[in-house]
């Protein structure tokens, strides 16, 4: 039998259990690029508004970092690869590293894959199998964007460059998860080694952008390879030989590593625990302390650091007041409408740690569907533990552990904001900012502990909602949608602070919207079978 026995049936069930996942990924992908031109074109019509707006971002270290460098003022694909395009990449990167991670490492974790493994699969049909939908993934999102950029009139060169990035850098991700699926144990630990990888390669691309004197970092970052290919900007081809090259070589250490570890097992020694349970693990939220603590920890360092950043980089906004009009009023509209311009891009850019915040809130909710499907919650709840407790052990995590880590983002970007502005003020002022974030997030967690208790099967479709709400928050104003369809994003009521009106009344009525999500998905999980 062949190593590579069984890969066909593998993609085939793989692409069945993930077709709704994968469709609202590409929705979502090709969707954000493509209305991000339209709304370019609709606010800067003219070869003049464009020449004007480039103006305010070409050298602005804030706009760097967030973006990129704007590589041809008067192309609308141009300003779009600025806009959304290297960002983008790196999320179609992260859909890589999910999917490779589920069927695989996740597969080994449950037990699945030995079941598989026992008919007639080989030893690499599994690893094949998740690359093999990862690589058709990446090339449908890249084909579905190249098309829809020439359907908009931005060029053919330039459009097949965009989507040959998202599609490159895809696969190279999915060759990094590869690789840490073969490390590690878990599919927990294999996702966060990837993800680090690509979260340390997007800082790093910021950091060799925002002008600090290191331009040379760019290159070392794969995040930043989608830039330096120069879509709509003079194409140089030769920059897809990059991650192509580093696909192969990751692909080859990943089949050669699953040929030297038992199935199940990982390469790096797992640390034996105590042969018994400390006694403060005798409770459901002890245990699931113990199961959230990492992923906590890693959100809580990594929105440090954003914060950090982009306090940092705040000051510096205030220039482009003296170039460009037009760049203003975009980032007003980001920021909610402020006058000064400053406080506008600081509420956007806490819009941004809402967003994350919002994502965190939905892996820590998840994590009771993960193990009620994994059959390690019918043990605890066979006791006198409670399934209302049970479920709010896991519950509390998605709550307040956003605003643990809302609050490290607003803290580090207070204390960078105020130490480049020489006012102490701005560390409470920007802790504020982030924190009135947080109803609007207990929002998008309340709806996944209600669709786990109600409706369990359809859990995964709280990542759809969210996307829905980030995008109906990034382009509903360029696309002047009408108020009732922006009202249906929870981020939409929330006040734009810094800089903007201040009222609690939109935020009761968020954090009472999110506690009747909670308690009707308590009430759903009493009343139903578990593990259904």
């Amino acid at each position: 039998m062949s190593s590579l026995t069984g890969t066909v049936a593998l993609v085939r069930l793989a692409l069945r259990q993930g077709r709704v996942r994968l469709a609202v990924w590409l929705y979502a992908s090709v969707g954000l690029v493509v209305t991000t031109a339209v709304s370019f074109a609709r606010l800067y019509p003219t070869i003049a508004g464009r020449r004007e707006f480039a103006t305010g971002v070409a050298d602005n270290p804030a706009f760097n970092a967030l973006y990129g460098h704007l590589l041809a003022p008067t192309s609308i694909g141009a300003m779009t690869m600025w806009r959304i395009g290297v960002n983008g990449a790196a999320l179609t990167g992260l859909l890589s590293v999910l999917l490779v991670v589920r069927y695989t490492r996740a597969e080994e974790e449950t037990g699945r894959l030995e079941l598989l493994g026992s008919g007639v699969v080989g030893r690499r049909a599994p690893l094949t199998a998740a690359l093999l939908v990862a690589l058709v993934a990446n090339l449908v999102i890249g084909v579905l964007l190249a098309a829809g950029m020439i359907g908009l009139g931005t060029g053919v060169p330039g459009s097949a460059a965009l989507g040959l990035a998202f599609v490159t850098t895809g696969w190279l991700f999915g060759a990094v998860a590869a690789v840490t699926a073969q490390l590690t144990e878990t599919a927990r630990a294999a996702n966060g080694l990837a993800i680090g990888v690509l979260g340390f390669s997007v800082v790093l691309r910021g950091a060799g952008d925002s002008g600090g004197g290191l331009p040379w970092l760019s290159w070392l970052s794969p995040a930043a390879w989608p830039e330096e290919l120069h879509a709509y900007a003079g194409e140089r081809w030769w920059v897809l030989g990059l991650p192509l090259v580093g696909t192969a070589v990751l692909l080859a250490s990943a089949y050669s590593l699953v040929a030297r570890r038992d199935l199940g097992a990982g390469l790096l020694p797992v640390r034996p625990g105590p042969a018994q349970a400390a006694p403060s693990l005798r409770s459901p939220l002890a245990l699931a302390w113990r199961l959230q603590r990492g992923v906590l920890m890693g959100w809580t360092v990594a929105f440090l650091l954003f914060g950090a950043i982009f306090g940092s980089l705040a000051a510096g906004i205030g220039d482009l007041l003296r170039s460009s009009s037009q760049l203003m009023d975009a980032i007003n509209r980001l920021g909610g409408g402020q006058r000064a311009l400053v406080d506008a891009f600081i509420a956007a850019v806490m819009g941004i740690l809402a967003a994350g915040a919002a994502a965190y809130a939905l892996q820590a909710a998840l994590r009771l569907r993960t193990e009620e499907t994994d059959l390690r919650a019918e043990p605890l709840l066979a006791t006198a533990v409670t399934r209302t407790r049970w479920a709010w052990s896991h519950t509390v995590f998605a709550m307040f552990g956003s605003a643990v880590i809302l609050a490290a983002g607003g803290l580090a970007a207070g204390v960078a904001h105020g130490l480049r502005t020489h006012d102490a003020t701005q560390v409470l002022r920007l802790l504020g900012a982030a924190l009135v974030q947080l109803p609007a997030v207990w929002v998008v967690a309340g709806i996944a502990v209600a669709l786990f208790g109600m409706l369990p099967r359809q859990v995964v479709a709280c990542w759809g909602f969210l996307v829905g709400f980030l995008l109906l928050g990034q382009l509903g104003p360029v696309l002047q949608l009408s108020q009732w369809v922006m009202d249906l994003s929870p981020f939409t009521h929330v006040p734009r602070v810094p800089g903007g009106a201040f009222t609690m009344t939109p935020l009761i009525g968020l954090a009472a919207a999110a506690a009747v999500l909670t308690a009707a998905g308590f009430a759903g999980f009493r009343r139903r079978d578990a593990g259904v």
